[in-house]
């Protein structure tokens, strides 16, 4: 059992990983803008893009559109979700709008193509590590957050819809050379974001049958530490034509750096063993291992 000063060391280097986080992720959102968007009047999606198309009609300043649009999502962080991750997401919009202002990033390219992937990556790199430290840089986000918590959809599929509104009336306000480009950029930042969010530890679950399932499931549990479940199921058909035996299925979800290890194992025990991969979105409970993310 944890002792309270051991919790409160484990809380203290949470924290500071959290800030570090927060922190690069707001550089590097810095840099997309400055240094790729905003010289090149492009847009993305979200309170960004919103901020973008106003700041680039009017020519108000982004970091107070940044702030005051994002005000109604910091509410709704608020209510919906937590002190902390509102007071995260606080901090982390209010430093994105310091750095746009106080810090000088030169343009980089003048290539619109470099610039729509490279921008987008580069704010879709920085959402993503603010979310890993706890916070958001848009406040769209802090809907998927929510709906991604009750849901399988990713933060990229929720924000798509959005989106849909927002370069549909850059087509209508600018032109559609814009608000194809702005489809471009999210579609960069939307990727790096859950790239950066799932890492390499996507699931994948592996549905395994094999005469040696009992040898399989020991090997799994025993020796590789995973959690497993075995079905009752009955074959449909073999070498010699119709057949009516019980077998074994075995079902367990790892993450995809685990994959090729637990296969080749598999393989050693009955290299003729049927193994059927599927790609899944997330998991609760279980003896799985957990991705490094928290909000």
């Amino acid at each position: 059992m944890q002792t309270r000063e051991t919790r409160a060391r484990i809380s203290l280097v949470q924290n500071i990983q959290d800030i570090v986080l927060i922190a690069i992720g707001v550089l590097l959102a810095a840099v997309g803008l400055k240094g790729f968007l905003l010289p090149n009047g492009f847009l993305d999606g979200g309170v960004t893009g919103i901020s973008l198309l106003i700041s680039r009609l009017t020519g108000w300043s982004i970091s107070v559109l940044l702030i005051i649009i994002n005000i109604p999502f910091i509410l709704l962080a608020y209510k919906q979700l937590s002190l902390s991750f509102t007071i995260k997401a606080l901090c982390a919009i209010l430093g994105l709008a310091a750095a746009l202002v106080f810090i000088s990033i030169p343009a980089i390219t003048s290539d619109k193509l470099l610039i729509a992937i490279f921008g987008g990556f580069f704010l879709g790199a920085g959402i993503g590590l603010s979310v890993r430290g706890g916070a958001v840089l848009d406040g769209t986000e802090v809907l998927a957050l929510y709906i991604n918590r009750k849901t399988v959809l990713s933060m990229g599929e929720v924000i798509m819809y959005f989106n849909i509104v927002i370069f549909g009336f850059a087509a209508v306000l600018i032109n559609v050379e814009t608000a194809l480009y702005a489809i471009l950029t999210y579609l960069a930042a939307s990727k790096t974001v859950d790239y950066i969010i799932q890492g390499f530890e996507e699931y994948i679950a592996l549905t395994i049958i094999s005469p040696e399932s009992e040898l399989i499931r020991k090997t799994l549990t025993l020796s590789l530490r995973k959690g497993v479940t075995v079905f009752k199921g009955q074959s449909g058909f073999g070498k010699r034509g119709a057949v009516d035996s019980e077998i074994n299925i075995i079902y367990t979800v790892v993450t995809r750096l685990e994959v090729h290890k637990i296969i080749d194992e598999i393989e050693k025990i009955d290299e003729k063993a049927f193994i059927v991969q599927h790609n899944i979105n997330d998991t609760r409970g279980g003896m799985i291992k957990r991705r490094a993310t928290h909000h």
